[in-house]
C-alpha cells in the first residue's frame, strides 16, 4: 500500500503494529532518518532499543548475507514487546531478500523497517511494499513540513502556547532551514522555555533561531538606517577589531538596502514587501526594517544604494585611502542622508 499526503503523516507518526513492513524512501537523507526515527520510536516505545528490541542491518551487510533480514524478522526477543528489524540505505538490488521477508512474515514476527534514497515508480523495491496486502511505502520529498506536522512537533516538545507573530517566524524558520536544523531550533526553543509559563514570543524565536552570518554587522546598520550617526564610530571600532573587512561591510549595507528599497517598492507597503523576503525576516528585526523602509521611502533608498555602489568600486580599486575609513565615511554619510 502506498500512502501520501496527510495520510503518510498521519501513519508515520503512529504506525499500524500489525503491518508487516514499511517503506520510507526519498533524496534527501536527513529527511528520511527524521521520519524513520519517530516511527520505529513510536513502534517499539522509547526503551526499545535498550530492551535490545530493535535489531539494525545496512544494505552492504544484507548484500553478504541474504538471510540476515528474514533471521532478524524471526528471532525471539530476550525482552517482551514488540520489535523492528531495521534495514537502511536499501538499494534495487536488494528486493528480492526483502519480498522474501516480507513474504515470510508472520503475526508476532518484527516489523520491517526499510529506507531507501530516491526510487523511480518502477522500482522493485516500492512494488514490493506497495502490492503487498500487509505492508505500506511512503515517499519523502523535499516539500517543508506542513503547519500540522509543525504543530505536531511544538506540542511534543512542550511548547503549547505560541503568540501569533511568533508561530508565523516558526512557519518561516521552516522554509528556509535544513529538516535537521529545524528540528535543533525547536528543542532549542522548548529547553529556552522551560519553566516559563509566558507564550512563546517572537522574541524568544529569534533568540534560538540560527545565527546570521551578517549578526555581528547588524548594529551598526541599524544605526545607519536609523540616522544615529554618532553611534557608528564606536561600533566600526569593535567590527575592525573582530576582523570585518571593508568589503564585507559594504556587501552587508548593500544587501540590507536592497532590503529596505524591495519592501518600499512593494504595491502592499513596507509591511507586506518584508513578508516576501526570503530568506525570511522574523522576529523584532522584522518590525524595525518595516521602519527603517517607511522612514527612508524609494526615492532616498535608491540614492543609498548609489552610494553603496560608489563605495563598493572604490574599495575594489587600486586607491590608497584606508579602506576602513572609507567605508565609515560612506556609513556617516548614509546616516545624514536618512536625516534629511
Amino acid at each position: 500500500m502506498k500512502l501520501t499526503g496527510r495520510e503518510a503523516n498521519s501513519y508515520l507518526a503512529k504506525p499500524d503494529p500489525t503491518r508487516a513492513g514499511l517503506l520510507i524512501y526519498g533524496a534527501d537523507a536527513m529527511r528520511v532518518a527524521l521520519k524513520r526515527q519517530a516511527a520505529i520510536a513510536a513502534l517499539i516505545g522509547p526503551e526499545g532499543e535498550a530492551e535490545m528490541r530493535l535489531t539494525r542491518m545496512s544494505g552492504a551487510e544484507l548484500r553478504k548475507n541474504a538471510a540476515l533480514l528474514s533471521d532478524a524478522v524471526k528471532a525471539k526477543g530476550f525482552f517482551p514487546g514488540p520489535r523492528v528489524a531495521f534495514l537502511e540505505e536499501a538499494g534495487e538490488g536488494l528486493a528480492r531478500p526483502i519480498a522474501t521477508a516480507l513474504e515470510d512474515w508472520r503475526e508476532g514476527d518484527a516489523q520491517i523497517v526499510v529506507t531507501a534514497g530516491s526510487l523511480t515508480a518502477k522500482s522493485a523495491l516500492r512494488k514490493a511494499f506497495e502490492t503487498h496486502r500487509n505492508a505500506v511505502a511512503i515517499g519523502i520529498y523535499d516539500d517543508p513540513p506542513s503547519r500540522e506536522e509543525i504543530e505536531a512537533d511544538l506540542a511534543k516538545a512542550g511548547l503549547g502556547r505560541i503568540e501569533p507573530d511568533a508561530m508565523t517566524d516558526i512557519l518561516a524558520l521552516s522554509l528556509v532551514l535544513d529538516p535537521g536544523d529545524f528540528r535543533q531550533t525547536v528543542e532549542k526553543l522548548s529547553l529556552y522555555k522551560l519553566g516559563d509559563e509566558m507564550p512563546v514570543s517572537s522574541a524568544d524565536v529569534l533568540d534560538c533561531a540560527p545565527s546570521s552570518t551578517e549578526a555581528a554587522m547588524d548594529d551598526v546598520l541599524n544605526c545607519v538606517a536609523e540616522a544615529r550617526d554618532r553611534d557608528i564610530g564606536p561600533i566600526m571600532r569593535k567590527l575592525e577589531g573582530q576582523g570585518i573587512q571593508p568589503v564585507g561591510l559594504c556587501i552587508g549595507a548593500t544587501r540590507h538596502f536592497r532590503v529596505l528599497h524591495a519592501a518600499a517598492s512593494d504595491p502592499g507597503g513596507p509591511s507586506s514587501g518584508i513578508a516576501r523576503m526570503r530568506p525570511p525576516i522574523f522576529g523584532p528585526r522584522r518590525d524595525q526594517m518595516i521602519r527603517q523602509a517607511q522612514a527612508w521611502g524609494v526615492h532616498k533608498l535608491e540614492s543609498a544604494l548609489q552610494m553603496l555602489t560608489d563605495t563598493d568600486l572604490s574599495l575594489r580599486s587600486t586607491q590608497r585611502a584606508p579602506q576602513m575609513a572609507v567605508m565609515e565615511r560612506t556609513l556617516i554619510r548614509l546616516a545624514m542622508l536618512g536625516k534629511r
